[in-house]
């Protein structure tokens, strides 16, 4: 490949860090084959590759990426069969942390914990989630995480905002005061749906985890995800409660509280659209723009907010999320100049200007997204004082895509939170 071939020209494109491509031009990896796996099929493939180009064009080096559905699945096989990618991108940290403690995994350079604390927003947050024990049970940095999915997120419609007078919450506080203001005007504040087939439960499951990351120090929830404080434990009892605050009030919700597991969270935010509103706010991740109405244009038909903290609990801005993790599956000089790769500007900011990425990277220029959508969203990431990955997915299977699914709808069907605490926790004993 040549510099011809890139989506941008080199040195054209006034926000990127060119300077950044010119250094790694002087890294020779001609005749070198750098192989690479991940989950990406179809266009998030060729946005993968559309950066991956940018390596490949500066140093020489043949990349072979190959993505898989099930990618979980297979490099399991791979990397036991003795035939692992020089590079693996995992979806979620455990599998990662799984192949570290059986001796599948390289740790990454000494220097990369210390690079990424003083690099990334909540630097400390993104070297703790690639941290895992080794086959010795030694602590070491075995992931660097690139490109990141926010969830902390409510949605709503400008005009109503304006027509009815509200402003956009920036606490906790305000944000109750806000629902009950709407509450009080006669109309509904929240459209909840956490229906999702098979999958019943889980956004039910991402509320709770954003609530106890403001409600608890992030230790409490890294205590939770890992069963080190049970389900029943009284601070995830008082989460749930919290989330029940909102859900669990048949004014606060459309269709009412028992509306909640009926309704497809792919159908939720229709509400927000309908004339006059059925509702004014919907919490949900930056995917669920997909199910808006077509021909909507975010920033003006459709906008977001942080999702706030309790100004009262000082617990700065915590962020949950997901994000893909990097790590060297075999030791090879063109695995290790790569990662070195992903620790330039110009790594992020190619897949920036285009579209499903976002990059808590302070040195990455914020004005290379593509949209004002992405920038806000990536501000949110800069301006987190702590990351959390979803902490459904950190649990067990059958605890994090099973009982806490299961839990959440009783909850929204009337069980109390203890008593869903009890059976997750009972479930989770099981496990033991």
């Amino acid at each position: 490949m040549t510099a011809s071939d890139l989506l941008f020209e080199p040195g054209k494109d006034s926000r990127f860090n060119w300077d950044s491509y010119s250094e790694l031009k002087k890294v020779d990896l001609k005749g070198q084959t750098l192989t690479i796996a991940g989950p990406w099929l179809g266009a998030d493939k060729e946005l993968a590759e559309s950066v991956l180009a940018y390596f490949e064009a500066a140093t020489g080096v043949d990349i072979q990426y190959a993505g898989s559905d099930s990618f979980e699945q297979q490099i399991v096989i791979d990397v036991q069969a003795g035939s692992p990618p020089d590079i693996a991108i995992f979806p979620q940290p455990g599998l990662a942390a799984d192949l570290a403690a059986k001796g599948f995994l390289s740790p990454l350079d000494e220097q990369l914990g210390k690079w990424v604390e003083e690099n990334y927003a909540a630097g400390s947050s993104w070297v703790d989630l690639g941290t895992f024990p080794d086959q010795q049970g030694q602590e070491q940095l075995f992931g660097f995480f690139y490109k990141i999915d926010l969830k902390s997120l409510v949605w709503f419609v400008p005009e109503n905002f304006e027509d009815a007078g509200y402003e956009v919450p920036e606490s906790m506080e305000e944000l109750k005061t806000l629902t009950q203001q709407i509450v009080d005007d006669g109309e509904t504040p929240w459209c909840i749906g956490v229906g999702s087939g098979g999958a019943t439960g889980w956004p039910a499951t991402d509320w709770v985890e954003d609530i106890m990351l403001r409600l608890f120090e992030p230790t409490v929830y890294d205590q939770w995800t890992t069963n080190a404080i049970p389900f029943n434990d009284d601070k995830v009892i008082e989460a749930i409660e919290d989330f029940g605050w909102f859900v669990k009030n048949d004014g606060f919700v459309d269709g009412g509280a028992r509306a909640v597991a009926a309704t497809d969270f792919r159908d939720s935010p229709k509400g927000l659209f309908s004339s006059p509103p059925r509702c004014y706010m919907h919490r949900q991740a930056s995917f669920i723009s997909s199910f808006f109405p077509e021909g909507s244009e975010l920033g003006v038909d459709a906008d977001f907010f942080y999702f706030p903290a309790y100004a009262s609990k000082d617990l700065g801005k915590p962020v949950m999320g997901a994000g893909t993790l990097w790590s060297i599956t075999n030791d090879t000089p063109a695995a290790r100049e790569f990662i070195k790769f992903l620790q330039t500007p110009i790594a992020h900011e190619v897949w920036m200007a285009q579209s499903g990425f976002l990059t808590p990277f302070k040195s990455a220029n914020v004005e290379a997204y593509g949209n004002d959508t992405l920038k806000k969203q990536g501000q949110i990431l800069l301006d987190a004082s702590t990351f959390r990955f979803d902490g459904s997915d950190l649990m067990p299977g059958k605890i994090g895509a099973g009982a806490f699914w299961t839990g959440m709808v009783d909850y929204t069907g009337g069980k109390s939170a203890k008593e869903v605490g009890d059976f997750i926790q009972s479930t989770w004993d099981t496990l033991k």
